[in-house]
């Protein structure tokens, strides 16, 4: 049954779907919107095992997860068949929607087939939808080899705002934290957790989903046994599965002060836990992104991506991006496609380079 509540706010459905640090990245400027538009509820749509990214959320803002079939590692029959069961899933979630609020306006943040079966039921009626700009072109351009002089393509942000814009909204870009001004409270976790003295909290997230973006394991055990020859530092590991498990374990077992995350809890216990850490070292992944809600530093490592893309975290800093400058880079956009030389020579960085960046941060920290 219809809500009749539900009818008497004028609504505005926010869609994005993808890999979980894009999702990530529209929280900032999404809570911002609420924020800023009392009068309006805000109603993201997304993949419902993402919905403990979205705590703390403002009063008049929503989230509506779906449940979608994995369509990786199928036989092409297999992907095809839950492709089509997914747009078949999508385009019944809006309709019901549709039926539910009352939708002024749809800001589409992906731009491909998925959000486009979501928000065809609004195609035609009073609500306005505006999609974000993909930027192909620019993309194109900026991991061309043959191009000498690679232009930043405007960030993830500043096309969320413009969608926002076009829909005929404005606003304050003033998020700070899922937690706001405050540290979350992390006391539920103190299990495997030890308590915060005076020790500095350094988090490493040393994976990602392509090994264009991933710094080499035996480099960054090494960038973990320096910071963890300072008995002041706590090292954190944040992974996920039984692989990257095994090799945080090693870590852990070989060296001091060194923490697995690894299973200890979901998204939001995570989130909780990045908000105390002083730094944050991860990859052109979706822990940069996590760490960023928190208002947590971030020393992000890039290879075979590049912070020009529009994808650096919310807030961060470019001069905290640990990057070579090579003429064969940026070669991808997402990291997927693999090295001309095969080598993976982009991240052949020194992990004395990196451990003295931290040190140097941590040393000016509070």
């Amino acid at each position: 049954m219809v809500q009749e509540k539900n009818k008497n706010i004028p609504t505005v459905i926010i869609t994005r779907f993808s890999a979980i640090g894009d999702v990530a990245m529209t929280i900032p400027l999404l809570y911002s919107l609420a924020a800023t538009n009392k009068n309006h509820r805000f109603v993201f749509v997304s993949q419902e095992f993402l919905r403990p990214i979205f705590t703390n959320m403002p009063d008049n803002m929503e989230f509506r997860g779906i449940k979608l079939a994995n369509t990786k590692a199928k036989s092409k029959i297999e992907k095809i068949k839950s492709s089509i069961s997914n747009y078949i899933s999508l385009l019944k979630f809006g309709y019901r929607l549709k039926k539910e609020y009352d939708v002024v306006a749809v800001a589409d943040l992906h731009n491909e087939t998925k959000s486009h079966f979501l928000t065809l039921p609004f195609l035609l009626g009073k609500a306005k939808t505006v999609r974000t700009e993909s930027k192909k072109a620019e993309r194109k351009s900026l991991i061309d080899p043959s191009n000498s002089n690679k232009k930043a393509i405007e960030s993830i942000f500043d096309r969320q705002k413009t969608v926002y814009r076009k829909l005929g909204f404005s606003l304050t870009p003033n998020f700070i934290s899922l937690f706001g001004n405050e540290k979350a409270d992390i006391s539920p976790y103190a299990t495997f957790m030890p308590p915060k003295g005076e020790d500095k909290w350094v988090g490493i997230a040393p994976f990602a989903n392509h090994k264009g973006k991933i710094y080499p394991m035996p480099n960054m055990r090494q960038v973990i046994a320096l910071l963890s020859e300072k008995e002041n530092i706590r090292i954190f590991c944040f992974g996920n599965g039984k692989t990257e498990e095994e090799v945080i374990d090693t870590w852990c077992k070989e060296f001091n002060n060194v923490h697995s995350l690894v299973g200890k809890s979901n998204f939001e216990g995570e989130l909780k836990i990045m908000s105390h850490l002083d730094a944050m070292i991860s990859m052109d992944s979706a822990n940069m992104h996590l760490a960023s809600l928190t208002n947590t530093t971030v020393f992000s490592i890039w290879g075979a991506t590049s912070p020009l893309a529009g994808f650096l975290g919310w807030r961060q800093s470019p001069s905290n991006c640990i990057q070579k400058n090579m003429p064969c880079r940026p070669c991808s956009i997402y990291g997927n496609k693999p090295c001309i030389y095969g080598d993976y020579r982009c991240m052949d960085i020194a992990p004395e380079d990196i451990a003295q960046r931290i040190l140097e941060h941590l040393q000016k920290t509070p």
